[in-house]
């Protein structure tokens, strides 16, 4: 059976061998690639008729890096790995480099990960305008191993190649021509014929010849280059508290400026090893293809269907949600109908976007003209005459049942029979919202998550009533739009919010059982969460999280915790960010600061709920109070799994990351879930349990899965009842 990447070797008239990189989709450096791209280099340095080599991709691609899933094989001990630096130095520096006949990286498409350090061991490079270029093996948990660490400073100078590792962040041929990284701009069709002139240009002497890893007039004095160095180090703490590989990174670059480049080299080698096996890195890989498998749905993807074409979208309601959706919705390029109950709401729906799209301007995300381009996509109406033409509508109003129910009669009316009919309730019952209706087939959930232009993740709730052609138009578009989805089954609150009420819930609890409110903030932030518990109560606004708790308490009453906390502040008009007080309170942009004055609601509280403070919870650790938030939900997630709500385990692994911004490094709830264990968590929800009362109850999938010894995320062996 033949390998499946490899490189071809074909020579020309002109004595110029061209080695391409042949492993689509995006020509990968799988370890068969690169044992081949050092077979085909001794090849065109034995034979006579060879005078210089360009090194190309199969297809307009260069190489999208080294290839992924094989990772996991490594890490697993399936697959032997070649020996500690004999990729960087034995094939890309002793090889590639140090060949007695120049090579010229001709770029089209990506240049990424390995791609890149391939790119940059040849002499020169030739890119088109629009090729990418960058280092991105950072989000991966690792830093580069092919030799980036130490010929990137090299090129482009250390400020921007520490950007460019640090933060993953890729370049265009443009800049990268601009920055020194490539020595020419062409278009995609002069690439390989330019790159072969270069090269006999290198071979005649008529070009510089020039090795990356010895170039020096780039990089800054040592003096100058240490404050650089010690600046990224504090940033990279101060960013990313809990990572260690970023600072592993600088200090494989100072190595290589300290101690010279070949150093520097088996510095890169032996840490790219250890990081490899480490659990961020693990974490990071097993996120990364669970992002990809969110796409694969039983019952709607494997039916061999094609997404049918969606050219016009109507969206119901300007507000937050409505405003955060159109504006998604033309960034890329979608006609949008904005429908509002009078002018008033109308224009400030309108404004809503323009002001979203502003923003983008000012930060250099957007130019002018595109800006305006955006806005011409929206049109404002005040009635449905324009919805008989829409292939989608996206329903964006206020939580009322009734409301919906009536709106989805009227869509029913006035849209074409094959329009798709989506809601983006956070929490009500999709066959609720349908009743009145004879479209069921057609009706789906699309839950954004606010700011819905901003945030990753889209939640389609199939019910199973649901088409599958529905289910895979949907994907199309939020795949169109940019977001990563994860199909759900119907429930109050879906995946993402079930899952995540007991964070806020068991928050509550703790405080009015003598738990400090900062504390557990504190203590949530420093684990990873963009927010604790409490100043995400603040952002989302108190009125919210009662409301959305009522539903809850309207479903799950045997494991619901009612604090009389949140109304209390709310009667003095205390009901979050919005307000200037909630559990913080706020002056000026956002800023967040503890008020003393909660004592006094907290104290009311606690008398209402016949509570004496336990003077125990007071010694907990950080630790302890992230199993006392976070175990509540992890076995919400274990029923929302059990019931067939969400397809598999990874999925909530996205959904938690993407919806509310868990840690992606500790690979998402269950993952992490599982590197804790079942037992464990099982123990200490009994233990809560007894203490506390049925809050804490862990649900027979736990109690099994802790009792066997089986993984949490383990597939699910019944057949999916919800689904």
């Amino acid at each position: 059976m033949a390998a499946k990447g490899r490189t071809e070797l074909e020579v020309g008239a002109d004595g110029v061998a061209v080695i391409t990189i042949c492993n689509p989709p995006v020509n990968s450096l799988s370890i068969d690639v690169l044992y081949s791209l050092k077979e085909s280099y001794e090849e065109a340095l034995r034979r006579s008729d060879v005078k210089a080599i360009v090194v190309t991709g199969k297809g307009g691609k260069f190489s999208g890096g080294f290839d992924i899933s094989s990772f996991g094989d490594v890490q697993g001990g399936q697959t032997t790995q070649p020996k500690v630096g004999y990729i960087s130095i034995d094939i890309l520096t002793d090889t590639l480099e140090a060949a007695t006949k120049p090579s010229v990286a001709a770029i089209d498409g990506l240049a990424l990960g390995g791609g890149l350090e391939v790119a940059m061991a040849c002499h020169a490079r030739i890119a088109t305008p629009m090729a990418q270029l960058g280092l991105p093996e950072l989000q991966l948990g690792i830093i580069p191993g092919f030799g980036g660490t130490q010929r990137l400073p090299r090129l482009v100078g250390l400020t921007k190649s520490l950007e460019m590792m640090l933060l993953s962040k890729p370049i265009k041929g443009g800049e990268a021509h601009e920055l020194g990284l490539v020595d020419a701009l062409v278009s995609p069709n002069d690439l390989v014929n330019t790159a072969r002139q270069w090269a006999l240009d290198i071979y005649e002497l008529r070009k510089p010849w020039i090795k990356s890893l010895y170039k020096t007039d780039k990089l800054e004095p040592l003096g100058e280059a240490r404050e650089i160095l010690k600046f990224a180090r504090a940033q990279a703490q101060k960013q990313a508290a809990n990572l260690h590989h970023p600072l592993v990174c600088i200090d494989v670059v100072e190595e290589g400026i300290v101690a010279g480049p070949r150093a520097g080299l088996w510095k890169e080698a032996t840490a790219f090893q250890d990081l490899l096996f480490s659990d961020t890195c693990k974490s990071l890989v097993h996120v990364f293809f669970s992002q990809r498998a969110t796409s694969k749905i039983p019952g709607a993807t494997d039916l061999g269907l094609m997404p049918r074409k969606i050219s016009k979208v109507a969206i119901l309601g300007g507000g937050l949600m409505g405003s955060g959706i159109a504006t998604a919705m033309i960034l890329s390029n979608y006609p949008v109908i904005l429908k509002e109950v009078n002018e008033k709401f109308l224009n400030a729906g309108i404004d809503r976007i323009k002001a979203n799209l502003q923003s983008r301007v000012r930060k250099g995300k957007m130019t002018d003209e595109r800006y305006e381009k955006a806005m011409s996509l929206v049109t404002g109406v005040l009635d449905y005459e324009h919805f008989k033409d829409v292939d989608l509508v996206i329903e964006a109003i206020i939580e009322n049942v009734k409301l919906k129910q009536q709106i989805f009669s009227d869509l029913e009316k006035y849209c074409p029979s094959h329009c798709v009919l989506a809601t983006n309730t956070s929490t009500i019952d999709l066959n609720l919202i349908g009743e009145k209706t004879k479209s069921q087939d057609r009706i789906v959930g699309a839950h954004f998550f606010s700011p819905a232009h901003v945030m990753p993740l889209l939640e389609i709730v199939r019910t199973q009533r649901t088409s599958p052609q529905v289910v895979v138009d949907l994907l199309d578009v939020g795949k169109k739009i940019k977001k990563t989805p994860i199909v759900v089954g119907n429930c109050t609150g879906f995946a993402v919010n079930r899952m995540f009420f007991p964070y806020t819930q068991s928050a509550l609890f703790y405080v009015d059982i003598g738990m400090d409110v900062y504390k557990i903030d504190r203590a949530c932030t420093k684990f990873g969460m963009p927010m604790g518990p409490f100043r995400l109560a603040d952002l989302v606004g108190f009125g919210v999280a009662v409301a959305t708790g009522m539903q809850y308490l309207e479903n799950f009453p045997e494991r619901v915790y009612k604090s009389m906390l949140l109304p209390l502040m709310m009667e003095d008009n205390r009901a979050g960010e919005a307000t200037q007080k909630g559990f913080y309170k706020y002056e000026g942009k956002r800023k967040a600061t503890p008020d003393p004055e909660i004592m006094k609601y907290i104290e009311k509280s606690r008398s209402m709920a016949g509570v004496t403070p336990d003077p125990e919870l007071l010694k907990l650790s950080e630790k302890d109070i992230v199993e006392m938030v976070f175990f509540p939900v992890i076995n919400e997630a274990c029923r929302v799994l059990d019931e067939g709500i969400a397809v598999k385990a990874s999925d909530l692994d996205i959904a938690s990351i993407f919806g509310m911004g868990f840690p992606p490094y500790r690979g998402g709830v269950m993952y992490w879930a599982d590197s804790i264990g079942a037992k464990y968590i099982h123990g200490k929800l009994q233990e809560w349990t007894k203490r506390y009362g049925g809050f804490f109850k862990p649900c027979s999938y736990l109690a099994e899965r802790a009792a066997k010894g089986i993984p949490l995320s383990a597939p699910v062996k019944k057949v999916q009842a919800r689904l």
